[in-house]
């Protein structure tokens, strides 16, 4: 039997494939690399995974998770398979962003993009990326990200930018003041997270034409500053994969097109295709 797993910082959706390709999902907490070492990840796998499994005999796990981007890395999350799976003979641990790549763009080239609570592109020939872009992370980047679009409405609702009627819908629904705004940026972590939390208000009134543009005009940017810079633009598709894609779809699309670039596949999460991508790789 083989496993797939998509892991985020917050879950892991792991596919349990059997010798005839039925696959079920199997869900687990996220694991962290950077946060986490080999024993607590071990942890979570037997309290967690195996349970789940009921006794089926894995032998071949394709990991593909965040943080996983260094050997040594990566080792540890190895580590931790084989010591709660003894029985594996095949264990592959890679990137995040490979994961996405090869499910969004399966064994063709093209460009894939993540837009979710942060972003990052990457240009992929049909089995490895190469070549992407330096992300800056949430102060200095991330643009069309969930941090992104959620700090972008708080400051205009802070700098009345925003129509009158959409800051009361705003303030009616957070009740949100300076200082817990500052609060929540400047001292208490992940600010990413916590600004990605306003993207329901902008999904909730996109129909408002502010908050179309508000939203395109953000995608616009992502794409303008790193998608477009790729000398593959022009030739390959762009796949997009994560939550923002998938609930912000017509914006983006038409981001695309306001940039002269082909649309590819949104995917919201990319586990059912990585099991298409390795049943065809065998």
């Amino acid at each position: 039997m083989t496993l797939i797993a998509d892991s985020g910082a917050t879950k892991t959706d792991w596919r349990l494939v059997s010798a005839d390709g039925q696959s079920r999902s199997l869900p687990t907490d996220g694991i962290s690399p950077y946060y986490q070492s080999t024993e607590q990840i071990t942890d979570t796998l037997r309290a967690q995974l195996l349970p789940q499994l009921d006794d089926v005999v894995v032998n071949r796990i394709y990991f593909y998770g965040t943080g996983c981007i260094s050997p040594a890395v990566n080792q540890r999350v190895a580590d931790a398979l084989r010591a709660a799976l003894p029985a594996l003979n095949t264990v592959d641990v890679n990137s995040d962003m490979l994961g996405a790549a090869r499910g969004a763009s399966g064994h063709e080239p093209g460009i894939v993009c993540i837009l979710g609570t942060g972003s990052n592109a990457c240009c992929y020939d049909g089995q490895d990326i190469t070549h992407g872009i330096q992300s800056l992370g949430f102060w200095l980047g991330d643009e069309g990200s969930g941090g992104y679009l959620g700090k972008t409405l708080v400051r205009e609702v802070f700098q009345e930018q925003l129509p009158a009627e959409l800051r009361d819908a705003f303030q009616a629904r957070y009740a949100l003041d300076r200082a817990t705004l500052l609060e929540n940026a400047y001292r208490k972590p992940y600010p990413n997270r916590y600004f990605a939390g306003f993207t329901p208000f902008l999904s909730e009134n996109i129909a408002h034409p502010h908050i179309v543009g508000l939203v395109t005009d953000a995608f616009r940017l992502f794409l303008t500053t790193y998608v477009r810079r790729f000398p593959e633009a022009d030739q390959w598709p762009v796949h997009f994969v994560g939550s923002i894609a998938h609930y912000f779809a017509g914006p983006l699309q038409e981001a695309v097109g306001q940039t002269g670039l082909t649309m590819g596949r949104i995917l919201k999460a990319p586990a059912e295709r990585l099991v298409e991508y390795h049943q065809k790789a065998v």
